[in-house]
């Protein structure tokens, strides 16, 4: 079983961070398994297919949403035979027809290692981060 290497893992990342970034739709997606499922704290329960997010996104989309920037930040990387855990901290920035807003999170991302080498995401988990929680109160 193949153990990925932390440039791989950095790699399939920031694809799917860059890709996010650009509110490119077809590129964001393919780097997600079909049977990923995505564990966002805004969202009332988890989602368990990549077509369940994929129907939220296209409802962002249609209120006018789109990222304008995203950084991420404290990156680590977790490899083991099989697969990857990828955390970070991500800034992100959007505009819609509510206006812009912006916010820092924490993300997980959990990689399974194909037969050919390369990675595809098969979880994502988004929490905030506690700075984020203590401005809420």
């Amino acid at each position: 079983m193949n153990t990925p290497s932390e440039a791989a893992v950095l790699a399939a990342a920031d694809n799917i961070i860059r890709a996010f970034a650009d509110t490119d739709t077809d590129a964001y997606f393919a780097g997600f398994a079909s049977d990923a499922t995505f564990i966002f704290h805004p969202e009332a329960a988890r989602l368990d297919s990549r077509e369940a997010y994929e129907q939220i996104w296209a409802s962002w989309l249609e209120a006018g949403w789109r990222v304008t920037s995203c950084t991420s930040t404290d990156r680590l990387v977790q490899a083991f035979p099989g697969g990857a855990v990828f955390s970070h901290t991500v800034a992100t920035s959007i505009d819609s027809n509510d206006g812009p807003d912006s916010y820092v999170e924490r993300e997980s991302i959990i990689f399974r290692a194909d037969e050919d080498g390369s990675l595809t995401a098969i979880h994502e988990h988004l929490s905030t981060t506690p700075e984020t929680e203590a401005a809420a109160s």
